[in-house]
This record gives structure tokens, sequence and C-alpha cells, in this order.
């Protein structure tokens, strides 16, 4: 089993942006983005908000791209003003929220 990390790009992440664009023969994406990260090799990239994700074709990489995709579906939610899991279990239970 492989352990996959989802974080947000950083700028230190252009060199291998560019690699990862040029192996799935995309252009670099622009913008903010996360990328799934296997054993210190970034396997995928995501524009958060448009555009389609990169993946390194000679790696097994749609359940990473799958983690992008919720990852930037769960964040977005939280922008436009959706009620996350925790928040939606506390009005369920009725708990209240911690100030």
């Amino acid at each position: 089993m492989t352990t996959i990390t989802v974080r947000q790009a950083v700028s230190a992440d252009n060199a291998d942006l560019a690699r990862l664009a040029a192996l799935d023969s995309a252009r670099p994406p622009r913008g903010p983005m996360l990328v799934a990260e296997a054993d210190s090799r970034m396997l995928a990239a995501l524009p958060v908000g448009s555009g389609r994700p990169i993946a390194d074709p000679f790696e097994p990489t749609a359940e990473a791209v799958a983690l992008l995709e919720l990852r930037a579906a769960q964040l977005t939610q939280r922008r436009e003003g959706s009620h996350g899991l925790v928040d939606r279990l506390r009005a369920l239970l009725h708990v209240p929220a911690r100030a």
C-alpha cells in the first residue's frame, strides 16, 4: 500500500509541475492547485477552481486524481459556505459549535 499525500502546490513545485505537464503532453497548469505525491514524487496535479488534472502516464494515477478531485470539491464547498461534515454532525446531534 502506497501513502499518497495531497497538498497545495507551492512555488518550489514549479519544476515538478512542468515535468508532469510534459509527461502528460499538457501545458503547465497555472494558479492555485493541489498536488498528489507518493514517496516524495509528484504523481498528479489539479488546478483548483477550473482546469483538467495532469498526471504521470507511466504510473497508476487514477486514485491520486480522484483524491485531488475530492479535496478540491471539499475546498469549493467550504468557500461557498456549505457546512463540512463536523458542522453537519453537530447540527444533527444538536451540539453547539465552539466559539
